[in-house]
């Protein structure tokens, strides 16, 4: 049987996976196999994704990944994308992309059908790979220009202070080490060192 791996991901903790949790049902309609699912909350933009390292970790041959889209997998620039993905197909997988390569059209049931698949993801992933870097890009782009033209206007403010994880950070601070803040918290240990030191300055300004 047909063994597929689900590899879902969204950028932030407040983004939600359950959409892409239709990518299940499809697998099973086309007949395949579900080896795992891979639920991660990453930026796209990092090679170190401890899930997906270890759903390539946990790869066998013939095996498809599936990602709701290209910039699942990665946002990195195309160089880095590339490595990526040939992680990948060393293990002698594949990438089911919906709109690049879709389930239907995966055919290895034989050596000339696992050559035309190949080719035709190497031409097609590159495209796709680096319209999902040029993406990344452009939104970075308008925000930075959106942001500029709110300063200019006097309208940005800036992120707003998550009053809650800030009160829990120095209540935690007394009794653990910021590493141990970090972890009970939530939060990165350089995000304790700032609630931390702000406070510290409103204490020494009252």
């Amino acid at each position: 049987m047909k063994a597929a791996r689900i590899y879902q991901r969204v950028s932030t903790e407040a983004q939600n996976l359950e959409r892409q949790n239709a990518l299940i049902e499809k697998a099973k309609a086309e007949g395949y196999y579900i080896a795992g699912v891979y639920k991660e909350k990453a930026s796209g933009v990092r090679a170190d994704r401890p899930v997906l390292n270890q759903l390539i970790t946990d790869l066998r041959q013939g095996d498809v990944i599936i990602a709701e889209h290209i910039d699942r997998i990665t946002r990195l620039p195309l160089a880095e994308a590339e490595k990526l993905v040939n992680r990948i197909r060393e293990k002698g997988a594949f990438l089911s992309i919906p709109g690049i390569i879709d389930l239907s059209q995966i055919q290895t049931d034989s050596e000339i059908a696992k050559i035309v698949l190949d080719s035709i993801q190497t031409m097609l992933l590159k495209i796709a790979l680096q319209m999902a870097r040029d993406d990344y890009e452009q939104r970075k782009q308008r925000q930075a220009a959106g942001i500029a033209e709110a300063k200019k206007q006097g309208r940005f403010k800036g992120r707003v202070a998550d009053k809650a994880k800030h009160k829990l950070v120095i209540e935690l601070r007394q009794h653990h080490t910021i590493k141990e803040t970090a972890k009970l918290a939530g939060c990165s240990e350089a995000l304790v060192k700032l609630v931390m030191r702000q406070y510290k300055n409103r204490l020494k300004g009252n």
